[in-house]
């Protein structure tokens, strides 16, 4: 009996390190993840303002096209209103001439001569009038076209700038992608390190399992039944856990923002007293109580992390005691922050 007990200890040791493998590589395709949306939001922020830009450009440059073309329209106007007075001017000067001759031969014209040479006087002056506002019309759109070109100018710098933040942007995703790796990886180190002195520390206790890439307690070893206070019992236990965080934690680099997650879980079977009115309540209680132990014991505070699942993370879907009592449950986890 001895022998086959020995056997399957050593096959459940087995899957510590498949987990830890397959625990790491879960967390590397995670942060990976995390990385390229981080990275898909600041381009998107960065295409937004180019965007913006682009179309306040756009409706400047069509707001000055119309306006161009009102000018150009008026100035066809004004041509032709010009145009038209040369022609009545030069009616008029012939006229003028052919009664300057007639003025000659007869007495008592000369009143109407001078009359017509006054309304010639009059549509000059309208002429040159007309010409000038040609002219004006002239400079403006000179100026409307130099405008233009800036506005082109000002279009092609804001592209070039774009594209050289879009450059920067892909090398910093690419370094933070790096860096993040490189954290990545001394996480799970640490972790392993973590997990193989919890092993050593607490033995192959059948009420301590290790499930995925973490360590868990059955309620009943720290609480008694329906309480958070922890048993006088469960003082050991933890203190030998505090103390292999508390030696991890000297090694592991200050700027790794890592935290022991403690997370609690009750069995499905709902709780309604004074001190706790719902399974959430209770499971937290407990987390928190083991959370105020640990920082008792020297653990800083800020690496200390208490989450409450209630009755909504099982290990066993059963509605026997045995899967009711593995699914009471206070578990440790060494993560990021």
């Amino acid at each position: 009996m001895a022998s086959l007990r020995t056997r399957r200890d050593r096959s459940l040791n087995v899957w510590p390190g498949y987990v830890d493998a397959l625990a790491t590589l879960l967390l590397a395709v995670v942060f990976l993840l995390t990385i390229f949306v981080v990275g898909q939001f600041f381009l998107s922020q960065e295409i937004t303002g180019r965007d913006t830009v682009l179309n306040r450009l756009t409706r400047q440059i069509a707001d000055l096209t119309d306006l161009l073309a009102l000018e150009r329209s008026n100035k066809r106007a004004q041509e032709e209103s010009a145009a038209s007075l040369r022609s009545t001017l030069t009616a008029t000067e012939a006229d003028r001439d052919r009664l300057q001759v007639l003025a000659e031969g007869a007495q008592g014209s000369g009143s109407r001569v001078e009359e017509r040479d006054k309304q010639i006087a009059v549509e000059r002056a309208n002429t040159n009038r007309a010409l000038s506002q040609v002219d004006l019309l002239n400079e403006q759109i000179a100026a409307m076209r130099r405008q233009l070109a800036a506005l082109e100018d000002a279009l092609s710098a804001s592209e070039n700038r774009d594209k050289e933040s879009q450059a920067r942007i892909a090398d910093l995703g690419s370094r933070l992608n790096v860096a993040l790796a490189q954290r990545v990886q001394e996480l799970a180190r640490y972790r392993s390190d973590f997990f193989g002195r919890l092993r050593q520390i607490l033995g192959n206790r059948p009420d301590i399992r290790i499930v995925g890439d973490r360590f868990v307690l059955q309620s009943e070893v720290l609480f008694p039944v329906g309480s958070a206070s922890l048993k006088a019992e469960a003082g050991p236990e933890l203190d030998r856990i505090a103390t292999a965080i508390i030696d991890l934690a000297r090694q592991i680099p200050a700027d790794i923002p890592w935290v022991l997650r403690i997370d609690g879980h009750t069995d499905a079977r709902p709780i309604a007293s004074s001190q706790f009115p719902s399974n959430w309540a209770l499971s937290a209680a407990r987390a928190i109580a083991v959370v105020q132990y640990m920082a008792g014991k020297g653990i800083p505070p800020q690496r200390l992390l208490a989450a409450a699942f209630g009755e909504f993370q099982p290990l066993e879907a059963g509605t026997t005691e045995e899967a009711y009592g593995r699914n009471r449950r206070i578990e440790l986890k060494l993560t990021e922050r």
